[in-house]
């Protein structure tokens, strides 16, 4: 190791933070954020890149020793970043779907840089309360911190990426091998094999959250299945007495199950949120007068205040004098902004979860409230809610990894920002990019179910998003009966797994192992499942919940022999997030989307030749 160190730059000087910025944001950045995008138009959702960006930021600054923690550090909080951002660019597509003509590319770019500046520092300014004061423990942010000081280990690092390697050889090859079109008979059969929805990024994806999450997804697609003819034969009746059937006579499951999916998240949310509050309360009572701040911890708070303060300017200036929004929405969505940086900070602090969808939907339906008829308006509104609150998350989880570290937090905040700058331009290129080589991903699913080749690209989150702004200008009764439907369900079902998860007696009954813990996975994958994991089945076809749950339970089943066997693991005390399952899932993931990337540029390259 010493001499390795001897060739690279010292630490702390400018070519150490040039080697470091220029890992992030030209290699393991734009990486992160194909995979992001890829996963938002495949699925509707993404994995966030700090794992995989903090493994392979520390193959950079393995040869530092113990001290390279924080390099590595540095560039998991730039890819990330720009992963994060990367993965908005389904709002462009959204914008496609709705009709609106593509404004100039710098105006996306400037808007959605504004809105990241802005979500970073309102972020950082919270940092004192939720990391600090509170000392929430932010799980992934605690996981990344682990990663980063477990692998000065070389052979905890060579099977890393091994893994990683491994699952993104095997997801380019079965990627490529599901788009190629074959002749004769291998050609029928790879066809069959793609229309049953199969995705090495949904496999993947279930292998990382487990079967507690993607079984259930399983469960809510075979009853959809099961429920579509008498959906397209029932409904509720207009204004003028006319029967609207829930479906039309092609439409899927999803195009009404969504609405209700959104539900049964804002009912889960009204519960966790009571909770939350009432923890943060219970924490501010309970916290002791802080310390000194240490070198590392300290920040300019003057300095963050005005750059909130400019960056919430910038928002509202290009929003209305640039985009022609309504000033009245503009001001009322940068305020909420506020509001829900707090609120989903403290989820994401407490739980691991940034509801950042559920922050859009449930600003469309504010601003609707106070007269909002536009969807256009609506969703470039909303969009200062869903950036701010993604990237300030985020924010948030890095600085409790430097917290766990003692990573200076100034620095972080200035690789972040570099990252937001590059999100920004990879967002608006990768949506334009992916729909000119996908043209399926430009067709309104919502508008045109059932589309030829749209099996690959769900694109859960954009059908949600359009779903929500169509209401504003095609009421529809069915709409608000089965919104009312998946508000009930979610609210009864989060307040029953409440009573029973966190009863003291049924927790010690589970932790004794034996029957009881496959009558908890009963309960988790069948009888009471999280909204927030069986909502997934009522956003995407069945075949991808299928194949999503899938993913979950063979990781789940391996995991559960490993765990049995007699010999324990070499790494044992590892986070979840470097098991084989999330690592091998995880380079699926990244593997897919690159192939998908590779065939794109292929086919847009072929053509213009």
């Amino acid at each position: 190791m010493t001499g390795l160190r001897k060739l690279l730059p010292p630490i702390n000087s400018r070519s150490y933070y040039f080697l470091l910025g220029s890992v992030a944001i030209f290699i393991l950045g734009p990486l992160g954020g194909i995979t992001a995008a890829y996963m938002n138009f495949s699925l509707g959702f993404f994995v966030g890149g700090q794992v995989l960006a903090g493994i392979l930021g520390s193959v950079v600054t393995y040869g530092y020793g113990a001290e390279g923690k924080h390099g590595a550090n540095y560039i998991q909080t730039m890819a990330a970043s720009v992963a994060g951002l990367s993965g908005m660019a389904v709002l462009i597509q959204a914008m496609t779907w709705l009709g609106l003509p593509e404004p100039p590319i710098w105006q996306m770019v400037t808007y959605f840089m504004c809105i990241g500046m802005f979500g970073v520092g309102v972020g950082m300014l919270y940092t004192p309360i939720l990391v600090d004061r509170m000392q929430l423990s932010f799980p992934s942010g605690f996981a990344v911190a682990n990663i980063l000081r477990a692998l000065t280990d070389i052979r905890l690092l060579r099977d890393s990426i091994g893994k990683l390697g491994g699952g993104a050889l095997a997801g380019i090859t079965s990627g490529l091998a599901v788009s190629i079109p074959f002749s004769g008979s291998l050609g029928t059969y790879m066809t069959s094999f793609s229309n049953t929805g199969y995705s090495a990024s949904t496999l993947g994806a279930g292998m990382i959250v487990g079967a507690r999450i993607g079984f259930p997804a399983i469960v809510v697609g075979a009853i959809g299945t099961f429920l579509t003819p008498w959906l397209r034969a029932h409904g509720m009746h207009d204004a003028h007495g006319v029967m609207l059937p829930f479906l039309g006579p092609h439409d899927p499951f999803r195009k009404i199950a969504f609405i209700c999916a959104l539900g049964m998240i804002m009912g889960a949310a009204m519960v966790d949120m009571a909770m939350l509050a009432g923890t943060a309360v219970k924490s501010f009572g309970q916290a002791k007068q802080a310390a000194p701040a240490e070198d590392w911890k300290k920040t300019d708070n003057r300095f963050l205040v005005g750059w909130v303060a400019f960056w919430a300017l910038a928002v509202f200036a290009m929003g209305v004098g640039v985009l022609h929004l309504p000033p009245v929405f503009v001001g009322i969505a940068i305020a909420l902004a506020f509001v829900f940086l707090m609120v989903n900070g403290i989820s994401l602090g407490i739980s691991d979860s940034n509801p950042i969808s559920s922050a859009f939907v449930l600003t469309v339906f504010i601003l609707a409230t106070i007269g909002l008829k536009d969807p256009v308006t609506g969703l470039l509104c909303a969009t200062i809610l869903l950036i701010s609150t993604s990237v300030g998350g985020d924010m948030q989880q890095d600085r409790s990894t430097g917290w766990r570290l003692g990573t200076n937090r100034s620095i972080q905040f200035r690789f972040q920002v570099i990252g937001i700058a590059m999100g920004a331009v990879m967002s608006v290129v990768l949506a334009r990019l992916f729909m000119k080589a996908y043209p399926v991903l430009a067709v309104n699913q919502f508008a045109h179910p059932g589309t030829p080749g749209a099996e690959k690209w769900q694109s859960a989150m954009t059908y949600k998003f359009v779903g929500a702004l169509n209401s504003l200008t095609h009421p529809n009764p069915n709409v608000m009966v089965a919104l009312g439907l998946g508000i009930g369900i979610g609210l009864l079902t989060e307040v029953l797994r409440k009573v029973i998860k966190l009863n003291r007696d049924y927790k010690a009954w589970v932790a004794g192992g034996g029957e009881a813990y496959y009558v908890d996975l009963a309960v988790d994958c069948v009888l009471l499942p999280s909204p927030y994991a069986s909502s997934f089945g009522g956003f995407v076809e069945f075949g991808t919940s299928a194949w999503f749950g899938v993913g979950g339970i063979f990781s789940s089943l391996l995991q559960t022999y490993q765990s049995r066997r007699a010999r324990k693991p070499e790494h044992e005390g590892l986070p979840e997030d470097m098991s084989t399952m999330s690592l091998v899932g995880g380079g699926l993931i990244a593997g897919d989307s690159l192939a998908a990337l590779g065939l794109g540029l292929y086919g847009l390259l072929k053509t213009m030749m």
